[in-house]
């Protein structure tokens, strides 16, 4: 269950990257619905994504980008040798529990965009060869970043349920569908 706030896509450019972070997150999650761990682990194809690698990813990747917007530390900092880690559940992790994390990080992402005084705050970009030098960007990109980051990944969801048990996107989103026509208020 998803207990962090749900931004209105009508609220504002705030409310609206908001909300399609968090359409690209409700995809990576209904890629897992009704699967058991064991299959949720499973590499239907030559790639080494699973889908519980991938949730895990999306997960720590947000908290990364996170950590830098904040200019904290991040506690999930991976090595290069423990990269490879990110894609794949270790030492007894399950789907449950990541699924609370990124709950928790998605909460602290939303909860801090709401208290940024504007978006175009900036932070500086990590030293990696992909980023230029001195780089500084917004907390605009920050969150049309991990729009990309997570449909990137939502698509690969995708593709890996299908080659599980045939279940397309669109029939994982039925339900949430039926359930949005029948909520309370709406007529």
């Amino acid at each position: 269950m998803v207990t962090h706030v749900l931004f209105d896509a009508h609220a504002g450019e705030r409310g609206a990257l908001l909300a399609f972070v968090e359409a690209q997150r409700g995809a990576v999650r209904r890629a897992l619905t009704g699967l058991t761990e064991e299959q949720a682990a499973s590499r239907p194809s030559p790639s080494e994504l699973s889908l519980s690698g991938l949730l895990k990813h999306v997960a720590e990747t947000e908290l990364s980008w996170l950590r830098m917007a904040q200019r904290r530390p991040n506690e999930k900092e991976r090595t290069q040798e423990t990269w490879g880690d990110s894609f794949r559940l270790v030492e007894g992790e399950t789907i449950p529990e990541i699924l609370a994390f990124w709950a928790k990080v998605s909460a602290e992402t939303e909860e801090f965009i709401a208290s940024v005084d504007s978006m175009d705050d900036t932070f500086p970009l990590p030293e990696a060869p992909w980023f230029p030098a001195g780089g500084q960007v917004s907390m605009r990109w920050l969150l049309l970043h991990l729009v990309e980051e997570h449909a990137r990944h939502a698509g690969h969801a995708d593709i890996i349920r299908e080659s599980l048990d045939g279940r397309t996107a669109y029939e994982l989103m039925a339900p949430d569908a039926a359930y949005a026509e029948d909520a309370p208020g709406r007529s």
